[in-house]
């Protein structure tokens, strides 16, 4: 009866990484009339691939073709086991003991508890710490949600529909009374879940499939130049809060923000031949290179505080749940009437700073170490003073140009 049963491999291309490996998928023939694909699990090197195996002698190929000899086996053996048992087996049968389905279907909760454990052993290696909060916090909401609105423990994936993440919405913003902007991050979390699993072939419709979540009214998050001019120039009563004012000045004044501000050394500080200072390194959230001209504010900071740091830094940090309580005392002493936190200093540095004065979005993009010119926009906030600034401009320029001919 098993001469009856194939199974073969093939990689999806379309979707090889950048580390040149690609996802191998299985097909699963039971005769001629019962047929299932799903995911093998495990990705191989593209140019070690050839008719359904790993070629060459080396032990990753080895390693690669007994993996799949064992799933070839396994279906086999599952095949044999379950004909044994009844008639018309199929190869989805097969295909959901391989997989190790409960009643043949992958279920959701399980799936993304079995993803998060997996997300937090990759917790410094490629995962930054913290990250992995949003995916348990999410899954906690998930368990919360069907156990109240559903009176169950876990559900199949194959229950999920647009009608359930709509539900999932109102219950995180009625029941939890959740801000759109948090909904946002945990229906997000839950739509990456999801995507992987249609990848694995578990899911093939996205219950997501029209959904649109409210968003949050974007609320300005940059200094204004009168507000600048108000925390530059207005006595503080602290050594310690002029300390943290000029620590904020420098990422107002070169976009830096706080997680790189700590790692900032003197290695990262060069002098071109025009004598122009530039700070020039990579951003820890993402690895991408960026290169920023020094302005006389910040170069004024680096030299206040040359020589307080430790362990070779430029800049004497205080943990970061520190410096926003403080900002918002000096906000308070300065008179600017808006929360004020340490990222308001990098978006200062993007609107007021650079693209309020003219300076292109893609040499800002640059400096900020954005990997792509969306990105930026995010932060491309035109003031009104530049839009009078821009057309007083214009005004002069066109003067005496245009008449009326009556």
């Amino acid at each position: 009866m098993t001469k009856d049963v194939k199974v073969s491999f093939y990689l999806k291309r379309n979707e090889t990484k950048k580390d040149g490996k690609s996802p191998v998928m299985a097909r699963l023939s039971i005769g001629k009339f019962s047929e299932t694909i799903f995911s093998a699990k495990m990705t191989v090197p593209a140019d070690l691939w050839a008719s359904g195996r790993a070629t060459g002698k080396s032990h990753t190929a080895n390693e690669i073709n007994r993996q799949l000899d064992e799933i070839r086996a396994s279906a086999l053996s599952y095949y044999r086991e379950l004909s044994t048992v009844r008639d018309g087996v199929t190869a989805e049968d097969v295909k959901n003991l391989l997989l190790g389905m409960a009643s043949g279907q992958e279920t959701l909760l399980s799936y993304f508890r079995t993803h998060n454990e997996n997300f937090d052993k990759r917790i410094g290696v490629n995962r930054k710490e913290g990250s992995e909060k949003g995916y348990w916090f999410t899954l906690n909401h998930l368990t919360k949600f069907l156990k109240e609105k559903y009176k169950l423990s876990d559900i199949p994936f194959s229950a999920l529909d647009r009608s359930f993440i709509d539900k999932f919405d109102l219950y995180l913003k009625i029941d939890r009374r959740l801000a759109p902007g948090t909904i946002v991050i945990y229906t997000t979390r839950l739509g990456t879940i999801i995507g992987e699993a249609i990848t694995e072939g578990i899911i093939t419709k996205n219950p997501f499939a029209g959904y649109e979540p409210e968003r949050p009214e974007r609320q300005q998050k940059y200094l204004t130049r009168k507000e600048l001019n108000k925390l530059m120039t207005t006595p503080l009563v602290t050594s310690k809060q002029y300390l943290i004012r000029d620590l904020f000045l420098f990422s107002c004044y070169t976009g830096i923000p706080y997680c790189d501000m700590c790692k900032l050394t003197d290695g990262d500080i060069s002098v071109a031949e025009d004598n122009v200072v530039w700070i020039k390194t990579f951003r820890e959230k993402t690895g991408i290179d960026y290169e920023i001209p020094m302005l006389e504010i910040p170069l004024q900071i680096l030299e206040r505080y040359r020589g307080t740091a430790t362990n070779g830094r430029l800049l004497p940090m205080y943990p970061n749940g520190e410096l926003n309580r403080a900002l918002k005392n000096i906000a308070r002493i300065c008179g600017i009437a808006r929360r004020l936190t340490w990222h308001c200093g990098r978006h200062t540095y993007a609107t007021e700073i650079t693209l309020s004065q003219g300076v292109p979005i893609e040499t800002v993009s640059r400096m900020l170490g954005h990997s792509q010119i969306a990105t930026t926009q995010i932060y491309a906030k035109i003031t009104n003073d530049k839009i009078d600034e821009d057309m007083k401009v214009l005004e002069k320029r066109i003067a005496g140009k245009f008449k009326f001919a009556i």
